[in-house]
């Protein structure tokens, strides 16, 4: 971790509050379907675990969001016919783990705090492990000589009863806005069949600290402030 942190992070770097993401790529809305273009947006808090994701393929637009401590997921047709709306433990469990694990895009959020704790494994692997509101989740983090983050394993809910291994792959660190992010993203399920992707992402802007949805929004509600403050 003093690698990570010493590599990613510059003397003085001010704590992210907030970040702003968008980002192009590859979806699978099944993993026995076929892949299709998508392009999302993210808004995120730290100080208080949240975000919203609002994704947009021609067939459909999905949200993953985790807000007043409640994970969701909604998927509707053309912007009108919601056809998935899920809640629920595992959906709290599961939105909260993608917004810990993301926290690869707003780094000082994996500081250690009185919540996080990181523990030794080896030269290369960490375990990190977040407490909070009664749920406590884990990663197995690796990472590269450089010290950079490559790969991110845990247990996620895939269904309301089946708990599997979920790994978020990340490379091609770049710098964005002063901060050293990973800008390719796949996440996977990593079954006792073998590995299925069904999320292929390139990070293309991200903005920290500006809690107002971006301008060319048209499917976020509200007054031009980030919707998890």
């Amino acid at each position: 971790m003093q690698r990570y942190f010493n590599h990613i992070l510059k003397e003085g770097q001010p704590y992210i509050s907030y970040a702003r993401i968008k980002h192009e790529g590859q979806f699978k809305a099944d993993l026995n379907k076929g892949w299709m273009n998508i392009k999302g947006e993210q808004y995120a808090t730290t100080a208080k675990p949240g975000f919203i994701w609002k994704g947009t393929t021609a067939m459909f637009i999905a949200q993953d969001l985790y807000i007043d401590d409640k994970g969701r997921l909604v998927v509707s047709l053309f912007s009108l016919i919601n056809v998935i709306n899920a809640h629920g433990v595992q959906y709290n469990q599961g939105e909260l783990l993608r917004w810990l694990g993301e926290s690869v895009l707003y780094p000082t959020n994996f500081l250690p705090s009185d919540k996080l704790e990181w523990f030794p494994i080896d030269d290369k692997t960490a375990k990190l492990t977040f407490n909070y509101k009664g749920l406590s989740l884990f990663f197995k983090i690796t990472f590269n000589d450089n010290g950079e983050i490559t790969e991110m394993e845990t247990k996620r809910y895939m269904d309301i009863k089946s708990l599997e291994t979920w790994v978020i792959k990340v490379a091609d660190y770049k710098e964005l806005n002063k901060v050293l992010v990973p800008t390719r993203f796949e996440v996977l399920w990593r079954l006792e069949k073998g590995d299925f992707s069904y999320a292929k992402f390139e990070i293309t802007e991200i903005e920290y600290d500006k809690p107002e949805i971006f301008e060319s929004n048209a499917g976020i509600p509200s007054k031009r402030t980030t919707p998890v403050v």
